[in-house]
């Protein structure tokens, strides 16, 4: 399933995309649940299927196969998706759980040491914005930089138990990308990566989640970064240091996973900061950023409205 979150009205609703339209999965399940008593009525918000995933994902791809047998494209549950507005696929997960220095080359040419257990920092969801929306550079600074990365989307809560490695990818319900925008010298003027990860509009997240039973092998993905259609950060999830499993190992150690959290896993070498000269994100730029399977992520770059 490809599932998104969009906006109606000024309000959040969940849909997955099937085709080129977007399925209103709270208004098609209670339709079809009229007939079909093994279909759940499906929340009209991501974050409260999130609430019980694992159940409802069934239901989910009942609706899906019934919408696409009928082949009517009901206006009453669904639209194109060209007059969709999409929003963060989750946007307000429980947990947003950045992985640094997770590529050696990206390690290398930024002049850092490779760690020997993954880096960890935090991001807060007010940073998130949505395919296609703006990210803006900031008033105080102008060293905007950017990092393409694969994100794992939480499925199961571990409710206070630390997990192995080997049991780890049971906790995976899919996959997103991700733009770990930074503000550079925010990031390096102290030890803490707290300010420089957490500028307003500065985390890219969508378009989609792809279900974990779409993506064959998510340690094989080609991940690429385009400014203004030009690569920078051309990569294989293989050549990650740490993988998902030893990732989301290390998260359980010291807090439980939850349904909804969103773990990006690092960025590939090719960041702006460390070219000669620098490259730096500025006003009418677009980045995007693509992995085959899941789809793209682009947004303009617009200066920061004064306030």
């Amino acid at each position: 399933m490809k599932l998104v979150s969009y906006e109606e009205n000024g309000k959040p609703r969940f849909g997955a995309i099937v085709g080129e339209h977007v399925l209103d999965l709270a208004r098609a399940s209670e339709a079809y649940a009229a007939s079909d008593g093994s279909i759940a009525r499906i929340p009209a918000r991501v974050e409260e299927f999130f609430e019980d995933c694992e159940a409802l994902s069934a239901s989910a791809r009942k609706v899906i196969v019934r919408f696409e047998a009928e082949n009517t494209k009901a206006p009453a549950v669904s639209k194109p998706l060209t007059e969709v507005k999409l929003l963060p696929p989750i946007a307000r997960p429980p947990k947003i759980v950045c992985v640094a220095r997770n590529y050696a080359e990206h390690a290398k040419e930024a002049g850092l040491e490779i760690s020997p257990i993954p880096i960890m920092f935090a991001r807060f969801a007010r940073t998130l914005v949505a395919d296609g929306e703006p990210v803006r550079v900031p008033a105080v600074s102008h060293q905007l930089d950017w990092e393409g990365e694969l994100a794992v989307i939480i499925g199961k809560d571990t409710r206070g138990k630390r997990i192995s490695k080997a049991e780890a990818m049971d906790y995976v319900f899919g996959y997103s990308i991700f733009n770990d925008v930074t503000v550079r010298d925010y990031q390096f003027r102290i030890t803490q990566y707290t300010a420089g990860k957490n500028f307003r509009t500065s985390g890219p997240f969508g378009p989609v989640i792809v279900t974990a039973d779409e993506i064959a092998d998510p340690h094989n993905l080609d991940i690429r970064t385009t400014l203004n259609g030009k690569v920078e950060q051309s990569a294989n999830t293989s050549t990650m240091i740490y993988d998902i499993p030893t990732i989301l190992e290390n998260i359980a150690e010291f807090i439980d996973l939850e349904p909804g959290d969103v773990i990006p896993t690092g960025t590939p070498a090719g960041v702006g900061f460390k070219r000669k000269p620098p490259v730096f994100l500025k006003e009418g730029d677009t980045i995007a950023v693509e992995i085959p399977g899941i789809g793209v992520l682009s947004n303009p770059i617009h200066n920061e409205e004064q306030r």
